[in-house]
């Protein structure tokens, strides 16, 4: 398999034109899920006729990976060739009317990824931690887990984690940077402090973050990451690009305009975006 990083390593810098982009910005949303990881709803179609009407142009589908661990909450291996046809079937469709990107979201767990996916025929891979040591922190059924728990170390595991992914050389965008936040089980530590080795790996791996509007819909309330870590990976140079983390149609487009104001004003004027895993850039 092509290493990211080398595929990259030429390209991952071209840019939209300007007189290329619509006014005020190329709206870019790549984090966008359908029913067959069996906890979304909706067609491939409703989630583009919703992101058409929200007046967004690349548009990605990034269905969580199948991987022989947790079935319950994403595809099987039998489904891949499926989805990657359907999501092909609506970029023909759909051509004229909006830019259409295929992905997947992968559950870092080492031991569990498979190559199918990771060397998979597809515009972008987004790395994610959904499990510390097989907990699945994210979801309500394990909540309880948190009672008692030491907050500090969870979180501390949890970045040491998203470095490991970083480190891995694997995907092209980080998946919701602090989603440990989601059940706002906050640490004593100042969270710059306990991310920065993370931050620091992804600015050395050239990966991209999204700013996640998924958190808004969570009781964390805002979204992944907070200002103070985006204000981080600004400082390092790291590019950003957008994901409504779309299970529904109805929740495409959600606070688009909220997370595009936040990447504003910390200083973003790009959103990244990628083609054949290959990087590019669109004006904010």
């Amino acid at each position: 398999m092509t290493d990211r990083k080398e595929k990259n390593s030429t390209l991952n810098t071209q840019h939209s034109t300007l007189d290329d982009a619509p006014k005020g910005g190329v709206i870019v949303d790549l984090h966008n899920h359908t029913r067959l990881c069996n906890h979304a709803e909706g067609s491939v179609d409703e989630y583009i006729e919703k992101a058409i009407a929200e007046g967004i142009d690349i548009f990605g589908f990034s269905d969580h990976a199948p991987m022989s661990f947790d079935p319950r909450y994403r595809m099987g291996f039998d489904q891949m060739r499926a989805y990657e046809e359907e999501i092909r079937r609506a970029r023909d469709t759909y051509a004229d009317r909006i830019d259409i990107r295929l992905g997947y979201e992968v559950d870092w767990l080492p031991g569990y990824m498979d190559e199918r996916v990771l060397g998979a025929d597809v515009d972008y891979l987004i790395g994610s931690v959904h499990f510390i040591d097989k907990w699945g922190f994210d979801n309500p059924e394990f909540i309880g887990r948190y009672e008692g728990a030491d907050i500090d170390t969870i979180w501390r595991e949890y970045f040491d984690l998203v470095r490991a992914m970083a480190e891995s050389g694997l995907f092209d965008i980080v998946g919701h940077l602090d989603l440990i936040k989601v059940f706002r089980y906050l640490p004593k530590t100042d969270v710059r402090v306990l991310a920065k080795e993370a931050l620091d790996a992804i600015r050395k791996a050239d990966m991209v973050i999204e700013i996640n509007a998924a958190g808004y819909r969570k009781p964390i309330g805002e979204p992944y990451p907070s200002r103070e870590l985006l204000e981080m990976a600004f400082e390092r140079g790291i590019p950003v690009t957008f994901g409504s983390d779309a299970h529904k149609p109805e929740q495409v487009g959600y606070k688009k305009e909220a997370i595009r104001q936040l990447a504003k004003s910390v200083g973003y004027t790009e959103a990244a975006h990628f083609k054949d895993r290959v990087r590019r850039f669109a004006p904010i």
